[in-house]
């Protein structure tokens, strides 16, 4: 989330909405981040917040589309996804968003993101085996018209929770 770096009255201000945070809301994600199954008794007793305020907390950043959803933690090797790579993108500038809605639907992408610097585009593709994901940028990437070239870097170690493809195609 991009914020402003100036405070006012204790809030953070974000740029997209303008939506006010607060400490409580601070906490409020941290907590849900960490465990987004927590019943709102446990998320107020951890927040020290009454669950009245807890669960209109939560229903606010929902409202304003802070929160977007949940979703489970899965280890992706034991899923079946042993193989994790970032693949750094350029592509044609001009089409950049024909770009974007073609390799969204590629199988295997988890992430996508525009970026500056050398590369226009850097994607994380989770595959079964280093096969599948030969076939994944060797067939689907480069498919795409608008791709100009790749660069495929492995994952070697993860930290931190990172969603699976959301189409499990091999």
């Amino acid at each position: 989330m991009s914020q402003q770096l100036s405070r006012t009255s204790g809030y953070h201000r974000t740029m997209a909405h303008d939506v006010q945070l607060d400490a409580v809301d601070h906490a409020v994600l941290a907590a849900l981040a960490g465990d987004g199954r927590m019943s709102m008794n446990e998320l107020a007793t951890q927040v020290g917040v009454s669950r009245a305020t807890a669960y209109s907390r939560v229903e606010r950043l929902r409202r304003e589309q802070v929160i977007t959803g949940f979703t489970a933690t899965i280890d992706p090797a034991r899923a079946g996804f042993g193989v994790t790579a970032l693949i750094l993108l350029n592509v044609r500038q001009a089409d950049w968003q024909a770009a974007r809605d073609l390799l969204l639907a590629v199988p295997g992408v988890v992430y996508l993101a525009m970026t500056s610097g050398a590369f226009d585009m850097v994607m994380l593709v989770r595959a079964a085996d280093v096969h599948h994901l030969r076939d994944v940028v060797l067939g689907e990437l480069h498919d795409v018209p608008q791709v100009r070239s790749t660069q495929t870097v492995f994952v070697l170690e993860e930290h931190g929770p990172l969603p699976l493809p959301r189409t499990q195609e091999r």
